[in-house]
C-alpha cells in the first residue's frame, strides 16, 4: 500500500498525502520506534496521524481522493489497483484546472529542477556512519563487499578488513557518470558481475536496474533504456545531458509498472529476478533488451519460478542468532514458506563469516559460521566518502556574509596579515567523552578562498623546494633518485618523523594560501568521525542516558529532533561504544592584508610568509 502512494505521490508533486494509523488505545510512546523504523524503511515523506477515534468511511484499509475533503471518494485497499487510483486522480485534477487560465511556462531552454525530498522525521539519523545499511553483496576472490548505505544513496565497497576502497554515488538524484558525480536514490540488492568486474544493484527509488563498472569507475543504466540510448554518443551530446538529463521512456502507470525494486536475483546470463520489498510482485528483466519479459503477482506462481533460489539466497540468515533476527524481522517483509526471506539481500556468506547488515542498530557484523561470535566490521579510511552531500552548502549561501544557513559555526576569527603565502593550521579537541576513530583525511575536507585570497591547497610542507626547473634539470634529478635511492629514503623517513605530532583527541587541518592586499576570507568545512570513549560509557547510567550523551554531541545546537532517534538506538540493544557518527566543523577566517612592504631599491617588493595556528574547541 505504501509503494501504491508513494508512487502516485512521484507522479502528482501535487498530491497531498497523509496516513491515518486507527488504534483504540494507541499510545504514541509504545509505537514510536517501530514507526520510525517504518518510516527508514520505506522512506516515507508525508505525514503519519495517531488516532483513537476511527474514520467511519471503510472497513479496513483504504484510499481517500478528495478536494478539500468535499465528497471523497473511497477505495478499499484490496480491490483497487494502481492504474485506477492513477485515473481517479486525473479524473479530479481535470475538473479542479476546468476553466481556469494556464499559462504555459514551458521552455527548451529552462533547466529541469531536480529536488529529492530527504525524510523530515529524525534527519539527525543522517550523521550515523551508515542509515539503514539494507543490502549487501561480495566478490570473494577481490576480498571485496559492497554495502547499500541506502538512505545515504551510495554504495560502499569495503574489504574484509574493514578499510573503505571506494564510494559509487554523491547525492540522492538520478544521474549517471563517474562515481564521485553519479546520483542514486535508495540503492538496495546488488549482485558481483566477475567477468565484467562490475556490480549490477536496483536504484530502489529511481525504479531503474544500474551498473557500476569498477575498473572505468562509472555508473550506467541499464533498465530502463534511455531515449537515445547510451551507444555513440558525441561529446556535445554528453554535455547536453550533463545540463538537461536524459528522460526515460514514458510508460503508463499501472499495476504491472516497475516501481520500488528492492530484492534481486541473477537468473541466467541477461535474466535477472527482481522483487519489490513486500514481494507483492516479480518482475522477470532481459538485460539484453532492456525490457521487462515478464510480471508476476500470484505468490503461488512467484514460488514456482524461484522460491529455490530465494530459499538458497536466505539460507545464511538462519547462522545468525535468534535474538540478532527477532529484531530485523519486525522491520522487514516475510514471505509465504520461505523463513527470513526479507533478509535474503542483508546477508551474505564471506570467508567463514556470515556478514549481515543490522538496519535496527545501523551497524555492519559479522557472525564467525564456527563459533557463532559477533564481530562488528572495524571500518577505516573514511577520506573515500568525501565530504556528506548534506554538510555542503550551495555556493550563493557560502558567499554570504553571515554564515552558511543551517550550519552552526565552530569558530570565527579576523587576522591582520601582510599579503604573500600565509599557512594555516588547525587544531580542533573533539569532546571529552569521544575519541577520534581516525585523523581526518583530505577526502571529508573542504576548502574555499575568496575575495583577495588567489590560492587555497593543503598545508605544504615547507622542506620541499618550491623552484620551478626544466625538463633537462629534472631529467638530471632522475638519475640522482635512482643513484641515491637509499639517501632518499633516509631523507623521507627523517621528513615522516618531523611532522607534527598530533595529541590524542586532537585532529589536525591545515591548508595554504596565497593572499594579495585586500580582505579575503577562508572558509573550512570537514566531517569528523568520532564514537564514545569506552571509559565514558558508565555501567550505572541506563542505556537511554548514553544514547543521549551520544546525540547531543551529535547536535550540540539542539537543531534537530532527538527524542525517536534516542529510542531508536536505545531499543537496537547494541554496544554503543562501537557505533560511529559524524560531527561537523566549519571554521570560518577573515584576513586583513596590507600592502606589500617595499625592498631597499624601492622598486621591488618584498613577498612575505606568515603562519596562523589556531585551537578550536567543539
Amino acid at each position: 500500500m505504501f509503494e501504491n502512494v508513494k508512487s502516485l505521490h512521484q507522479r502528482y508533486p501535487f498530491l497531498q498525502v497523509l496516513a491515518v494509523q486507527y488504534g483504540r488505545s494507541i499510545s504514541f510512546n509504545d509505537i514510536s520506534t517501530s514507526l520510525v523504523q517504518i518510516i527508514f524503511k520505506e522512506y516515507i515523506n508525508f505525514p503519519i496521524l495517531l488516532s483513537k477515534y476511527s474514520l467511519e468511511v471503510c472497513d479496513g484499509p483504504c484510499y481517500i481522493i478528495s478536494k478539500g475533503f468535499r465528497n471523497p471518494l473511497v477505495y478499499p485497499a484490496k480491490n483497487v489497483d494502481l492504474e485506477a487510483l492513477d485515473q481517479a486522480i486525473q479524473e479530479l485534477n481535470e475538473q479542479c484546472i476546468q476553466g481556469a487560465i494556464i499559462h504555459d511556462t514551458k521552455s527548451t531552454w529552462v533547466k529541469p529542477v531536480e529536488v529529492v525530498k530527504e525524510l523530515d522525521v529524525c534527519s539527525l539519523s543522517q550523521n550515523l556512519l551508515w542509515s539503514f545499511p539494507g543490502c549487501i553483496s561480495v566478490d570473494e576472490c577481490g576480498d571485496r563487499l559492497f554495502l547499500s548505505d541506502v538512505n545515504h544513496h551510495r554504495i560502499i565497497v569495503f574489504n574484509g578488513s574493514g578499510k573503505l576502497l571506494d564510494a559509487i554515488g554523491s547525492s540522492p538524484g538520478f544521474e549517471d557518470g563517474v562515481f564521485e558525480s553519479a546520483k542514486l536514490l535508495r540503492p538496495a540488492a546488488s549482485f558481483y558481475h566477475a567477468f565484467e568486474d562490475s556490480i549490477y544493484f536496483v536504484d530502489s527509488e529511481n525504479h531503474a536496474i544500474r551498473r557500476a563498472d569498477l575498473e572505468r569507475r562509472v555508473v550506467e543504466t541499464v533498465f530502463p533504456a534511455t531515449t537515445d540510448g547510451n551507444k555513440n554518443k558525441s561529446f556535445w551530446k554528453w554535455i547536453l545531458d550533463k545540463v538537461w538529463p536524459g528522460k526515460l521512456k514514458s510508460e503508463a502507470l499501472n499495476s504491472e509498472s516497475f516501481l520500488f525494486p528492492w530484492h534481486m536475483l541473477k537468473a541466467s546470463d541477461n535474466d535477472l529476478f527482481v522483487f519489490n520489498q513486500s514481494f507483492g510482485t516479480l518482475w522477470v528483466v532481459d538485460l539484453e533488451s532492456s525490457s521487462i519479459r515478464e510480471t508476476v503477482k500470484e505468490s503461488s506462481k512467484i514460488l514456482e519460478i524461484c522460491g529455490q533460489m530465494m530459499m538458497d539466497k536466505s539460507i545464511s540468515a538462519r547462522h545468525v542468532p535468534s535474538d540478532w533476527l527477532e529484531q530485523q524481522l519486525a522491520a522487514s517483509c516475510s514471505f509465504d514458506g520461505i523463513p527470513y526471506a526479507g533478509l535474503m539481500s542483508s546477508t551474505a556468506t564471506f570467508q567463514d563469516h556470515i556478514v549481515f547488515c543490522d538496519t535496527v542498530g545501523q551497524t555492519v557484523v559479522k557472525f564467525n559460521r564456527g563459533t557463532g561470535s559477533a564481530i562488528s566490521f572495524p571500518f577505516s579510511n573514511f577520506g573515500v566518502l568525501g565530504l556528506p552531500y548534506w554538510f555542503v552548502p550551495p555556493l550563493e549561501q557560502v558567499y554570504s556574509d553571515d554564515g552558511v544557513p543551517g550550519l552552526e559555526l565552530d569558530h570565527v576569527q579576523e587576522f591582520n596579515l601582510l599579503p604573500g603565502r600565509v599557512d594555516i593550521e588547525l587544531y580542533i579537541s573533539v569532546p571529552q567523552q569521544t575519541e577520534l576513530v581516525e585523523q581526518p583525511r583530505e577526502g571529508c575536507i573542504w576548502r574555499l578562498a575568496r575575495g583577495a585570497a588567489a590560492e587555497v591547497s593543503e598545508l605544504e610542507n615547507k622542506a620541499l623546494s618550491t623552484e620551478k626547473v626544466g625538463i633537462a634539470q629534472q631529467w638530471y634529478d632522475e638519475l640522482d633518485n635512482l643513484c641515491y635511492s637509499t639517501s632518499i629514503e633516509e631523507e623521507s623517513s627523517t621528513e615522516e618523523e618531523s611532522k607534527p605530532v598530533v595529541q590524542e583527541g586532537v585532529a589536525r587541518i591545515g591548508c595554504t594560501i596565497n593572499s594579495s592586499p585586500g580582505t579575503s576570507e577562508v572558509i573550512i568545512l570537514a566531517a569528523l568521525y568520532l564514537r564514545l570513549k569506552k571509559s565514558t560509557i558508565s555501567t550505572i547510567e541506563s542505556c537511554e542516558d548514553t544514547v543521549t550523551k551520544m546525540v547531543s554531541i551529535m547536535d550540540p545546537s539542539k537543531r534537530f529532533k532527538r527524542d525517536l532517534l534516542v529510542k531508536v538506538l536505545t531499543a537496537s540493544k547494541r554496544d554503543l561504544e562501537e557505533l560511529i557518527f559524524l560531527r561537523h566543523l566549519h571554521v570560518r577566517l577573515k584576513i586583513d592584508s596590507f600592502d606589500h612592504p617595499k625592498a631597499d631599491n624601492l622598486r621591488d617588493i618584498i613577498v612575505s610568509e606568515s603562519s596562523v595556528k589556531l585551537q578550536v574547541t567543539l
